[in-house]
């Protein structure tokens, strides 16, 4: 599997989705440019997941409609988080994401009760396209937690958070906040 430093995870799924085209030295960066670095991601967020982690590598396919959800919800949550109304367009393509690969209950027998399993039908692409555009509408339907996705106050950081505190002002307080206290204290001791 590739090695990708995903520099924020452990956010709602659809915002570290979104998170996934960081800003760096170099410039915009996108960590899911390949099959192999979609795998990596899927990697670390396989335990919250529907979808099995495929052992090989997606297709370009698949990272084709993993990409047009990530597109479509960071337009979506941008305009949502501001409270105005998302692009007709970006709410119809997560749609239509949700509609290809509809979910279902897979029902069996665990030797002393039935069991009830969440499954999804379709291409990987697909399962992963509506398993995402889901988290993306469980976001976006949610008046109050919208409201509270917040854009890092870092300037080169374009990375989006849910802060469980409300003074949080960083993607996280290594990376960004370190650098913002840096930057501080750079600027009260230069001579």
């Amino acid at each position: 599997m590739l090695d990708v430093d995903f520099p924020l995870t452990g956010e709602p799924l659809i915002l570290d989705l979104v998170n996934t085209r960081p800003h760096t030295a170099a410039g915009p960066m996108d960590l899911l440019s390949t099959p192999a670095g979609l795998q990596a991601w899927l990697g670390i967020q396989a335990y919250r997941l529907l979808t099995p982690v495929p052992v090989t590598a997606p297709t370009e396919a698949d990272l084709a409609a993993v990409h047009a959800v990530r597109e479509h919800s960071a337009t979506a949550i941008d305009h949502a988080r501001r409270g105005e109304c998302p692009p007709r367009a970006a709410l119809h393509a997560l749609s239509s994401a949700l509609g290809d690969a509809p979910a279902y209950r897979e029902l069996g027998w665990d030797g002393t009760a039935v069991t009830s399993t969440p499954r999804r039908a379709g291409s990987l692409g697909a399962r992963l396209a509506a398993e995402l555009a889901e988290a993306a509408a469980d976001l976006l339907t949610n008046p109050q937690t919208i409201a509270l996705v917040r854009a890092c106050a870092a300037e080169d950081c374009v990375l989006l958070f849910l802060p469980a505190h409300p003074r949080r002002r960083w993607c996280s307080a290594s990376r960004c906040g370190n650098r913002a206290r840096v930057a501080r204290y750079y600027q009260r001791h230069k001579s």
